[in-house]
């Protein structure tokens, strides 16, 4: 399933008991209730509470939202938005950043309309770069600067012997297993990298830091070491933890964690199509498109699901559609999450008029 069409598959997935928390906090699972303080929508409590502001970041007129896509911050914590965009607006940018108070700076990234999907910013030196991930028509990754400079522009890895012949010319959308249709990427500390062809071959592919094929593993399967959209994927470095890769098997509504070489260890399920991965300190976030933002421990205990509104999708038809029908301090359908170096978090929702939120840490 793409993300295109999971509108289409509300109708056909029963949300009935599906709970937004991982086996390992099920019997406690922790709510956070939206509630108004003043003028300000407040989820999470203790540590986890947040100060909700919606359409964080504002675009000039000149720019339209076209279906959010994915959220970075870098270094000086300027926020980077990637969104899908229409293949037939070739000139409009894929790509806005803004600063930390939501104020427009600049646009790029027009080769990616049409695609725009997955969005990092990585430090290498003394310099910071984006990668960036296109489906659809694009079929693509690349690296960029901050400033939307290419360094690499890269298709379909033939030497894996993954895809079907000409798969890295072609620009037609390929949802089968041998075609190439990429969604994330994350970081490892030789330099290299991991790539998630999430809706086509459905395998995670190792790259050197000089952008060279190295490996691959995973693949179609029923879990334990194999996929059903393996969307999302993160290295997970939090303090008492041994390092590992953890993979959002989204179809599958669970984590895939695998050591640093790519050797399944385990799963964690109960989410609703997780989407992504990120940590900070000892938290770790999964942004889930069935209207939920989690956040799990060291432990990988739920601590908070922020935003939930799961049972909201069953009884609005075409909700992402309807903005006149989202309820402050709900989410409609997170498909990506970060957070800043201070601890908030940006969500980025597959909507089709594009929605940015904030949720600001309190205290």
């Amino acid at each position: 399933m793409n993300d295109s069409a999971f509108s289409g598959s509300l109708s056909r997935r029963a949300f009935a008991g599906v709970a937004c928390l991982t086996a390992a906090a099920a019997a406690a699972p922790v709510l956070a209730n939206v509630r108004r303080i003043g003028t300000e929508t407040i989820l999470g409590t203790g540590p986890h509470t947040f100060r909700v502001r919606h359409n964080f970041p504002q675009l000039p007129d000149r720019f339209t939202w076209q279906t959010t896509h994915n959220v970075a911050v870098d270094a000086a914590g300027n926020l980077y938005v990637i969104h899908e965009g229409r293949k037939e607006q070739k000139d409009h940018p894929a790509i806005f950043v803004f600063d930390p108070q939501g104020k427009f700076i600049r646009a790029f990234g027009s080769q990616f309309q049409g695609g725009g999907h997955g969005i990092e910013v990585r430090q290498e030196g003394g310099a910071e770069f984006l990668y960036v991930c296109a489906y659809q028509q694009v079929k693509a990754f690349a690296k960029l600067t901050l400033d939307g400079e290419t360094v690499w522009f890269r298709k379909a890895p033939m030497e894996s012997g993954a895809y079907a012949p000409g798969e890295d010319i072609s620009t037609a959308p390929s949802w089968n297993r041998r075609g190439f249709l990429p969604t994330n990427v994350a970081f490892l500390d030789d330099g290299g990298f991991l790539l998630a062809d999430g809706y086509g071959s459905f395998r995670i592919h190792r790259f050197d830091r000089d952008c060279k094929w190295v490996s691959a593993f995973g693949g179609e399967g029923e879990g334990k070491g194999t996929f059903n959209t393996p969307h999302g994927l993160w290295i997970d470095r939090r303090e008492g933890r041994t390092p590992s890769i953890v993979v959002t098997d989204r179809a599958h509504d669970t984590l895939q964690i695998f050591s640093i070489d790519g050797v399944y260890q385990e799963t964690l399920t109960g989410f609703g199509l997780p989407a992504n991965i990120d940590t900070w300190k000892n938290l770790m976030l999964v942004p889930e498109l069935k209207a939920c933002v989690t956040l799990l421990d060291e432990k990988n205990a739920v601590v908070a699901q922020l935003g939930r509104a799961v049972e909201r999708l069953d009884e609005v038809k075409d909700l992402r559609s309807q903005p006149d029908k989202w309820l402050d301090g709900e989410f409609v359908h997170p498909h990506d999450a970060c957070f800043t170096p201070e601890g908030d978090i940006f969500v980025a929702e597959w909507v089709s008029t594009g929605r940015i939120t904030k949720l600001e840490r309190v205290g």
